[in-house]
């Protein structure tokens, strides 16, 4: 993916006044099994996170007191958990439930891909999924898609890694929580292709396939949409302009309600057709112009190369 968002979070600091440190940062790891924990945790290690790997949830508390008592020595702690069996799965949640009015910040960092890319990688290292058992490896992902539903709901900022390798995925990764303050909300805007599935970690999506396709034009068709002749064209278009304006307009009501619940993470999906020309001029622009209005932005075109 691409870069983040940043705005004030009345709610952030967990009730400490403006004299108190900060509670320690406490972020759960999880997801699906092959989405790229290992590899989410590896990379928050190389930030300078505590990482905690494979964690029993009974853990949890013990841990959090811990990092509570070591305070600024171990200012952001990251455990990387999975789901296995449902009784894991109760005792997870529950954690969660009482940790954020206790010990720390807690965080929900969900990883998924498609089933299709899962059965890829599970066949490439030539393991089975940890659920399926005697059956197949689509069987397993399905039972673990059903224990995790609820935690992905709940989940603070939803990864879907199918078209990253392990070296882009650390690399957003990095880029998601590097520079992060306790009171960000970070917003990725992203362009797609409709062609190639909608976005299953964005929280807002907006079609502009309105706009006439750059693609039939000879000379624009080699370009993409961060080249000055296909932007130009893009947002010249009737009725671009006025599309931007009025969503910018209300996307901020939206940011405002995500800080006020505490809420850090938004991802706003751009499609075209192909995700080459409208969708990647229009997710440029609506990146540059939340910047202007003080969001930290990170703008991600998913498809772009893939035609």
């Amino acid at each position: 993916m691409h870069e983040t968002a940043e705005g004030a979070n009345p709610g952030g600091s967990g009730g400490n006044g403006p004299d108190k440190p900060r509670r320690p940062e406490l972020l759960i790891i999880t997801g699906m099994s092959g989405a790229g924990r290992s590899t989410t945790g590896k990379a928050l290690e190389d930030l300078g996170w505590y990482v905690v790997d494979n964690l029993p949830p009974q853990m949890l508390e013990p841990l959090a007191e811990l990092a509570a008592r070591a305070g600024q020595a171990i200012p952001r702690l990251a455990v990387v958990v999975d789901v296995r069996g449902r009784s894991f799965f109760a005792e997870l949640t529950g954690a969660l439930a009482t940790l954020d009015t206790r010990h720390v910040s807690p965080r929900v960092l969900f990883l998924d891909a498609t089933d299709d890319v899962l059965v890829r990688r599970f066949e490439g290292v030539r393991r089975p999924h940890p659920l399926q058992g005697d059956d197949r490896i689509v069987d397993g992902i399905a039972r673990e898609r059903s224990l995790t539903g609820e935690l992905r709901a709940r989940a603070d900022v939803v990864v879907d890694s199918s078209s990253f390798n392990v070296h882009q995925l650390g690399a957003l990764v990095a880029s998601l929580f590097e520079a992060e303050r306790a009171d960000d909300l970070r917003v990725t805007v992203m362009s797609f292709g409709f062609k190639y599935g909608t976005p299953a970690d964005a929280e807002h999506v907006a079609d502009v396939r309105f706009i006439p396709n750059p693609h039939w034009e000879p000379e624009l068709r080699p370009l993409t949409g961060r080249d000055a002749p296909v932007a130009q064209f893009v947002l010249a278009a009737e009725g671009a302009t006025p599309f931007l304006d009025r969503y910018e307009s209300a996307l901020h009501p939206v940011f405002d309600g995500y800080r006020r619940e505490n809420k850090r993470y938004a991802t706003i999906a751009i499609g075209c057709t192909g995700g080459k020309h409208r969708s990647v001029a229009m997710a440029e622009e609506l990146g540059a112009r939340l910047r202007r209005d003080g969001l930290t932005v990170r703008v991600l075109h998913r498809d772009l190369g893939r035609e």
